[in-house]
């Protein structure tokens, strides 16, 4: 008796409020999370001149990162969903410590590779903290505050893009990577002093208190698999035979994995709310929307870099990030008001406008490019096309399924994130070497007007998934 009566306890007892100073924690969490994510990206040449590797062995870093990220994070929601998501965040904040200081004392780029694949176990922080939120706010407010930290880890985002040149060069690359751990050790302690503790979901027979190990090795092997197959395919290459074979693991893994989820008694994720129209809707256009701004983040810093000679403009990594500045506020700012738009507008209507928006810019650019502001124009406009787009899909899915999915609902549209972008920065990459000149190797101008212009189809076409849905919905 004593037994049944906590557990109707952990169901009957509301849940406690939080109020903006733990929103406020959360948030400046990931804007330190933010940060720590892309630092990588405008010193990467300055990492491969200091440690001594080539460009392919040096873009192994961000991939670790990718590919643990993606692995992750549906592990993290299911686990914050059963076991509460404060406790599995700071747990988790513990591993991404760990690799963040270990890069920052990397003294080769094995160390630097181990602490990447620690931290891209940040990407699991998005859907616990959606838990937290979700769990101890209305579903209105939570949408704001779910954009509030959206919004901070993508200006963290800006703040990684701008900070590593001149820690850099007053100190050393390593800082780079100590800095932001610093920072998201002191946030972490704060959090947890902060944040309420929030109980485990748990029904009546305790049977959904279970985690699914085969389905999480299953899920995280078809997602380790994909990844390490993109970025083989489309960096290094491999001959037909080795592709399809890569094609066909990924084909099996997932059938075993829906197979295994079909039986087991608590699922990691239950495929019946894979099933309902607004989780799968949310999925398909999040990857279309992703792919095209992975090759619009590939292809405008490679524009900038190409020598001014000819097309390109011959920008510094200084520069660089100065042009990208604009459009990184851009999606910070636009990632708060997706949270607000889809509360005042539907998602549909929100992601019509944003692909519409990101299509006609990125076929515009195609043919203008000549001058920089052009691109950092382009830049802002579809970084935050996008994110308002995103970032309402994502707020309408905590919605749209129960409470107790809440963590393992986002985790799958955030991998869908990072898959998409992984892959849409792999396609721009693979058009500009298909365009390369034979002589310099560079790429030519044609290429990048072909990037630009697929880019932009590949955003037309959530328009015509819109349309598609809501005849269905409408059916």
């Amino acid at each position: 008796m004593k037994g049944t009566s906590t557990s109707e306890a952990l169901v009957t007892v509301p849940p406690v409020r939080i109020g903006r100073l733990s929103i406020g924690a959360l948030g400046i969490l990931a804007l330190a999370l933010g940060t720590l994510q892309t630092v990588v990206e405008p010193a990467l040449p300055q990492l491969q001149r200091e440690l001594e590797v080539s460009p392919g062995e040096g873009a192994l870093i961000g991939n670790a990162f990718l590919i643990t990220g993606a692995v992750v994070a549906p592990v993290a929601g299911k686990l914050g969903d059963r076991y509460g998501g404060k406790r599995v965040l700071v747990r988790l904040m513990a591993v991404v410590a760990a690799g963040g200081l270990l890069a920052g004392l990397a003294p080769n780029l094995p160390v630097l590779l181990l602490g990447q694949v620690l931290q891209g176990a940040m990407v699991g922080a998005l859907p616990l903290s959606f838990i937290l939120v979700r769990k101890h706010l209305s579903p209105r407010e939570s949408q704001v505050a779910i954009g509030v930290v959206m919004g901070l880890f993508t200006g963290g985002g800006m703040v990684g893009t701008v900070i590593p040149g001149p820690i850099a060069e007053r100190l050393s690359w390593h800082w780079m990577f100590a800095l932001p751990t610093i920072a998201i050790i002191a946030t972490t302690l704060v959090v947890a002093r902060l944040m309420p503790h929030d109980p485990p979901v748990r029904s009546d027979n305790g049977s959904d208190n279970r985690i699914d190990w085969p389905g999480v090795v299953l899920l995280s092997g078809t997602l380790l698999t994909f990844m390490l197959g993109l970025v083989k395919v489309t960096g290094s290459g491999l001959p037909p035979l080795a592709a399809g074979a890569i094609a066909v693991g990924v084909a099996a893994l997932a059938t075993g994995w829906v197979a295994v989820e079909r039986r087991a008694v608590s699922p990691m994720v239950d495929l019946r709310m894979l099933a309902k129209p607004a989780m799968w809707h949310a999925g398909v256009l999040t990857f279309i929307i992703t792919v095209s701004s992975g090759m619009v983040l590939y292809l405008l810093p490679q524009l900038f870099g190409v020598p001014g000679d000819g097309y390109g403009f011959g920008a510094s990594t200084t520069d660089i990030g100065l042009f990208l500045l604009p459009g990184a506020i851009a999606g910070s700012v636009s990632d708060s008001v997706g949270g607000i738009a889809a509360r005042r507008f539907s998602p549909r209507a929100v992601v019509a406008v944003g692909a519409f928006v990101t299509a006609t810019t990125l076929i515009a650019l195609a043919s203008l490019h000549t001058a920089e502001w052009q691109l950092v124009l382009a830049k802002v406009l579809t970084g935050f096309a996008a994110g308002v787009a995103s970032t309402a899909l994502l707020v309408s899915t905590t919605t749209a399924v129960e409470t107790k999915d809440t963590g393992i609902a986002t985790s799958l549209l955030v991998v869908t994130r990072v898959v998409g972008v992984a892959l849409g920065a792999q396609v721009g990459g693979a058009i500009l070497d298909a365009g390369a000149d034979p002589v310099s190797g560079l790429p030519t101008e044609s290429a990048f007007v072909t990037g630009f212009a697929v880019a932009g189809l590949v955003a037309a076409l959530s328009l015509l998934v819109v349309r598609i849905t809501k005849k269905g919905a409408q059916a």
